[in-house]
């Protein structure tokens, strides 16, 4: 192999590494979070639903000042990972950001989407609304302020996270249906916010896109919504998330975009000053919605 021809194979290598990163399909070199997850572990796990064998749970946190019989605000966080991968842990960082700030803290697990399982989007969005009525249902024994709870999640988790709030008539048919799956607060991480075949996610979900898009859906009475997004997401179009911020200004609801010009998928999750900005934002955004916290 003549020189000109490795040269060329080794610009296609980092290329094809760039693009990668870029796209979401493996993490950038530099992935503050992921170190920082490798250092934390939940104080236990608690199943909140149990579908054909499997077992689902709750990974949480709670705080060293949490006292018996008190009750705290909740901040529920789901992975991203397309609906078809990532685990609980990838979250543990950000939700642990906010048991030190004196709430309960959970990152959740959910089925992924498996043709060969027969399970789809349809049922990550039903795990996610489980979860909230799981936590609502069951506060008092979790410590958890039932008026306070936050949902949460980055990219196909924030979907997720929305769809606790936006898709009211995906449920589980076990769900206690006279518990509110409402979170009281959204927070939405490089959000899977447009699944039509302009954003992210219409070839994963099919012809019923619809009815799972976030954009697509939105009401008046909806929580306090908070969105970060980069600008150069080539993953779920930053297009999506200013749409949808608009659109919930116009429908009277409340809803924050915060941009980061230049921003990758999953931008905060790399770099320690991005990390720790975005959750500087998000302790502003949630004290104006009254929401508790220590400083």
């Amino acid at each position: 192999m003549n020189g000109k021809v490795l040269i060329l194979v080794y610009l296609l290598i980092i290329f094809s590494s760039a693009m990668a990163v870029c796209y979401g399909q493996v993490p950038a070199v530099n992935d503050y979070a992921a170190g920082l997850a490798t250092k934390l572990e939940p104080d236990k796990k608690v199943v909140y639903k149990i579908v054909k064998g499997r077992e689902l749970r709750l990974h949480l946190f709670t705080p060293d000042s949490f006292r018996k019989g008190e009750r705290r605000p909740c901040f529920i966080a789901f992975h991203g990972g397309g609906w078809v991968n990532g685990e609980p842990r990838r979250f543990y960082p950000i939700v642990y950001e906010f048991v030190k700030r004196g709430m309960i803290g959970i990152s959740a697990e959910y089925r992924f989407r498996d043709s060969a399982e027969g399970t789809t989007v349809f049922d990550c969005v039903r795990d996610g609304r489980s979860v909230v009525r799981y936590v609502r249902q069951h506060a008092k024994e979790l410590g958890v302020d039932p008026r306070q709870i936050i949902v949460s999640g980055g990219s196909a988790g924030a979907h997720i996270a929305a769809g606790t709030a936006l898709f009211d008539t995906v449920n589980e048919v076990t769900d206690a249906m006279d518990i509110s799956a409402m979170p009281n607060v959204l927070v939405l991480y490089y959000p899977v916010i447009d699944t039509s075949p302009e954003g992210y996610g219409a070839n994963k979900i099919g012809e019923q896109w619809r009815k799972l898009s976030p954009l697509h859906n939105i009401k008046e009475g909806l929580p306090p919504t908070l969105l970060f997004h980069g600008t150069s997401d080539k993953v779920t179009p930053f297009k999506g998330a200013k749409n949808f911020k608009d659109a919930m200004i116009k429908a009277g609801n409340k809803c924050n975009l915060i941009l980061k010009e230049g921003g990758i998928h999953g931008y905060m999750m790399f770099e320690k000053n991005y990390f720790e900005e975005a959750i500087s934002q998000t302790i502003t955004f949630l004290e104006s919605c009254g929401i508790t916290l220590n400083r």
